[in-house]
């Protein structure tokens, strides 16, 4: 490999951890939402629960150590050292694969579907060399300094990062930011591409789609509006004023949980509660990856640097796409066909939200194996 990657350890200082539990449990605690319901954000009942249980119960070297069980590196790209994870599968026909996650997730919401990826239990499913990059400005990647790191940026460090691990042939996947990273990736197009999945597609109806909508059309257009007026403010707030919120999420773990913890439940595929598609140790892995690596500021700031990122490209390039039951936003086909000339799979899964791979690990991995097993004969 180049002199520029370098292994990589996860060593969180004990003192870290003791400040973290002094602040949980000095904090100074907001008067009690006034509904009964999460329409004003996380119940303090449900915020108080999950933080005794975060000072009392949980326990980061557990994470810590899933970690550092994986092969983790560093490489310097342009003015930033990018962590990521790059898991080899034992099969001679893996192909190279790039995952790429968004907000507010990380590199642990792919912990689950490494092995089934990587070395699936039947010898006739596709197995993959997956490559897992932590997005500049989260977890333990350097946090810009200049602006400029957009998803435009971030595609062409990914393509860099394939090539410099010697990938001549490579397929990319993601959601949420990830889906505006590999939709940009694809927009590039290195010759090294072999297609895409994305479990969140950047198509959106346009307006002559509104005099024909079938049923479930319909009700994606009213999930949408419902995003704008009701649970798009986090995204306004990061695109707009990042630093300003940045403080509070730097200085209080309660804050930055509330953050994280709202979308967790907002964004599952759950029954009332965040905890019934994920578990306390799974959502706290990623709260406390946020706070121990101060990537409050730094990953919001993705939302100001790339606030029209968002938006239907065209794309000629084999792609696949699987909608899971309670994404945020799930297109109809007829609308993907229009932005993606080689549509090779599609699929609308009964069950799992926003969080894909981290709350139906089994079903992504599935999915991802039939999608980019489809197109390995043109790979």
């Amino acid at each position: 490999m180049s002199d520029s990657i370098t292994p990589f350890t996860v060593a969180i200082p004990q003192e870290a951890l003791d400040d973290l539990h002094r602040r949980i449990v000095h904090t100074r605690w907001p008067a009690a939402e006034t509904v009964a319901d999460w329409s004003q954000g996380v119940p303090i009942a449900a915020m108080r629960d999950l933080c005794t249980y975060w000072a009392d119960g949980y326990d980061w070297r557990r994470c810590e150590a899933a970690l550092n069980a994986l092969p983790q590196f560093m490489m310097q790209i342009d003015d930033l050292a990018i962590h990521f994870l790059h898991v080899r599968s034992p099969r001679p026909d893996a192909v190279p694969l790039i995952l790429t996650h968004g907000w507010p997730g990380s590199v642990l919401e792919f912990m689950k579907v490494i092995g089934p990826l990587s070395d699936p239990a039947t010898a006739d499913a596709p197995a993959f060399h997956l490559v897992i990059p932590s997005l500049p400005g989260y977890g333990f990647s350097d946090k810009p300094i200049a602006t400029g790191w957009g998803v435009e940026k971030i595609a062409d460090a990914w393509i860099t990062l394939m090539r410099r691990l010697g990938y001549d042939r490579f397929f990319a996947q993601g959601g949420d930011w990830g889906a505006a990273v590999t939709t940009a990736i694809a927009m590039a197009a290195p010759p090294e591409l072999a297609g895409v999945h994305l479990n969140m597609p950047l198509v959106f109806p346009e307006a002559g789609d509104f005099a024909d909508l079938t049923p479930a059309e319909a009700k994606t257009v009213e999930r949408m509006q419902y995003y704008q007026d009701h649970d798009a403010g986090y995204a306004k707030l990061q695109g707009t004023r990042p630093q300003t919120v940045g403080y509070a999420l730097a200085d209080s773990p309660v804050g930055q949980a509330a953050w994280i913890y709202e979308k967790f439940q907002a964004w599952t595929d759950n029954g009332g509660r965040a905890e019934d598609a994920l578990s306390r140790d799974d959502m706290l892995d990623i709260i406390s990856l946020y706070w121990l690596t101060n990537s409050g500021a730094s990953s919001g700031r993705l939302y100001w640097e790339s606030a029209g990122a968002f938006k239907a490209q065209r794309l000629d390039l084999p792609v696949g796409v699987s909608i899971f039951a309670q994404e945020i936003f799930r297109p109809s086909r007829r609308w993907a066909e229009r932005s993606y000339s080689d549509l090779v799979h599609w699929n609308e899964l009964p069950v799992g939200g926003h969080f894909a791979a981290f709350e139906q690990p089994a079903l992504f991995a599935v999915e991802l194996q039939a999608c980019f097993g489809a197109m390995q004969p043109r790979a």
